[in-house]
């Protein structure tokens, strides 16, 4: 729990699957509805198309948005797994230890 509370580990991945489930729920749901009320007395054949269009458009773009979204957290793992693997964790470097050693002393 300590490692969610200081943001050392993410919850977006869980989150983002949640979100991406809700929101093809949400197309299939608008589409049928757009369906339905273009095939009802006053509706168009514009809007039974936006229908279709939205259950077969709709799914594949939330799924574009929750990828973008994965991808984000998935680089920030690895740039964080990357920070852990450094020497030292986050202490700055030694410039003393880095320096190149001095030339002999002349005869």
């Amino acid at each position: 729990m300590e490692e969610y509370l200081k943001f050392r580990k993410m919850i977006t991945p869980a989150i983002i699957q949640v979100v991406f489930y809700i929101g093809v729920g949400l197309c299939v749901i608008m589409g049928l509805v757009a369906i339905v009320s273009g095939a009802s007395r006053y509706g168009s054949g514009a809007l039974v198309l936006n229908g279709v269009l939205n259950i077969i458009i709709g799914p594949f773009l939330v799924w574009v948005f929750c990828s973008l979204l994965m991808l984000m957290s998935r680089v920030h793992d690895a740039l964080t797994e990357m920070r852990g693997g450094q020497a030292g964790g986050d202490e700055a470097p030694d410039p003393a230890g880095s320096a190149p050693p001095a030339p002999p002393a002349a005869p």
